[in-house]
């Protein structure tokens, strides 16, 4: 290994969070046969947990009817009203503006931190419901509402596609395509003579006879098909791995009939993101330092720098794969952005695998100027990464506020092992060195490292003083074996999900 060599490490990729399985779903779990009633779950991280009633109201509740494509809230039981769950308590302080989407999009205290017991978990009663529809369609069935606690039938005399458009529209399925059968109902029908316009937000808008008045049987309950529930059935049972069998999503007892799309499509340069996302911004030519973007909603957007501090940067840092974080500069110190503030008051405890997680003040609630964008640095990034493992590159470490390489005197696995667990990378495969991933430009931070393997970060290891080095980066040369390529290639295909 010749003097100056630069060092660049080959990292075995292995994928830990679940953004691929439908994270943030919601489900209503009762002893009947409701989907729009019941218990509240989320499923997080793989897991399916509960919502502690703290602040739980009526503007929570309407976020889940609207998720669930349940028509308007009806009530929000608190104290386990629907019986205790189990498992975790993934959600607590739950504060809706009532506009949102999704109920992760609500301000929260963080994920998984709460002061609740399974005594408080959180319920929800919705208007609407659809019961018995097409297996290939979520937005059909039999049409049930809500009253006096109890779900009960509507009567088709006088039914039709005006009545039925209001019910799609309510639920969030489309337009009416017709009105239907799908068997009998049980118990009180609650609605007869219902005569829509067509431009009422609910069914119980629209005219009709008392509550309960009727001439009817249930061989006369109405329902509806409407056109925008066949493409929601992937929404409704995401494949998780074997580890995870008991807690995966059960279509049975979870109804996603509503299409949660952006409020903004799309850019095209937007085609790639998936929601949740981050990326620094305008830090040069580093993907690990810059000012912090978030895409929600289809849109990037920017973070506030209220409260910002470097346990929230460390939670950006690790959610990219950049090491440890040095600093979280505020006042927008890498310039303006543009379009919307996600979040502000983010609340993070540092160990948070995405910045989604920690609590905020809610999607797009803030009282902030992009003068006020948050930034990041981190202290250590992969460069010319492989296109097919982002976990492999030339590393490069920040120091006195600018990137510099690593000579690869004396550089071993150990060395790369420790660079690999920092950046959340799994295990060392290949330590290489002679500039295989290309020269770099600017200083040399560190020369003659020697990592006994389970230092924290690269820079924990003995090594000279920073700059010290007899290092040149035109010496770089080295290569990566045919073998262990094909290994790499192998693990990382199995590491990625098909789809993902």
């Amino acid at each position: 290994m010749g003097a100056g060599d630069l060092l660049a490490l080959l990292l075995l990729h292995t994928v830990t969070d679940y953004k691929g399985f439908n994270a943030g779903l919601i489900r209503l779990i009762n002893e009947g046969n409701s989907s729009c009633s019941g218990r509240v779950e989320i499923f997080l991280r793989g897991l399916w947990g509960t919502v502690c009633d703290d602040d739980w109201d009526l503007v929570d509740a309407e976020v889940v009817c609207r998720q669930l494509g349940c028509g308007k809230v009806v009530s929000a039981p608190i104290g386990a009203h629907f019986g205790q769950g189990r498992g975790h308590i993934w959600l607590d302080d739950v504060e809706c503006s009532g506009q949102e989407l999704r109920l992760t999009e609500c301000g929260h205290r963080g994920l998984g931190s709460h002061n609740c017991g399974h005594q408080e978990d959180a319920g929800v009663v919705c208007e609407v419901r659809l019961i018995n529809g097409f297996s290939n369609n979520l937005c059909s069935g039999r049409v049930e509402v809500y009253h006096n606690s109890q779900w009960g039938t509507i009567c088709d005399d006088s039914w039709d596609l005006n009545d039925a458009q209001v019910v799609c529209r309510q639920l969030g399925c489309g337009n009416a395509t017709a009105t239907a059968y799908f068997g009998l109902g049980t118990g009180p029908i609650w609605l007869d003579e219902v005569r829509c316009v067509g431009n009422e937000s609910s069914i119980t808008d629209c005219t009709h006879q008392e509550f309960g008045s009727h001439d009817c049987n249930h061989s006369e309950d109405a329902g509806i098909i409407c056109d925008g529930g066949s493409t929601m059935n992937s929404m409704a049972s995401p494949t998780m791995p074997n580890t995870l069998q008991n807690n995966t999503v059960n279509s049975t007892t979870s109804h996603f009939p509503k299409p949660l799309l952006p409020t903004t499509p799309p850019r095209p340069d937007n085609n790639t993101a998936t929601e949740g996302e981050v990326r620094l911004a305008n830090g040069g030519n580093s993907d690990c330092s810059g000012r912090v973007e978030i895409f929600l909603r289809g849109q990037w957007g920017t973070v506030c720098d209220d409260d910002w501090d470097p346990v929230d940067a460390q939670v950006v840092c690790r959610q990219l794969g950049c090491g440890r974080v040095l600093s979280a500069p505020i006042g927008a110190r890498f310039g303006l952005g543009q379009g919307p503030i996600w979040l502000d008051e983010i609340n993070c405890s540092g160990h948070e695998l995405r910045l989604t997680e920690c609590g905020h003040s809610g999607l797009g609630a803030h009282n902030c100027v992009h003068q006020e964008d948050a930034g990041v640095v981190c202290e250590v990034r992969l460069v010319n990464s492989l296109s097919n493992n982002p976990c492999s590159g030339r590393v490069e470490v920040y120091h006195n506020s600018q990137w510099g390489t690593v000579c690869d005197d004396s550089w071993d696995l150990n060395d790369a092992q420790v660079v690999c667990r920092q950046l959340g990378c799994s295990n060392a495969m290949t330590a290489t060195t002679a500039a295989y991933f290309g020269q770099g430009t600017g200083p040399i931070w560190l020369d003659e490292v020697r990592c006994v393997g389970n230092e924290s970060s690269v820079t924990h290891c003995t090594h000279q003083e920073f700059g010290s080095h007899d290092c040149d980066h035109f010496e770089d040369a080295g290569k990566l074996s045919t073998s262990s390529l094909q290994t790499h290639k192998a693990m990382f295909i199995k590491a990625f999900p098909q789809g993902d």
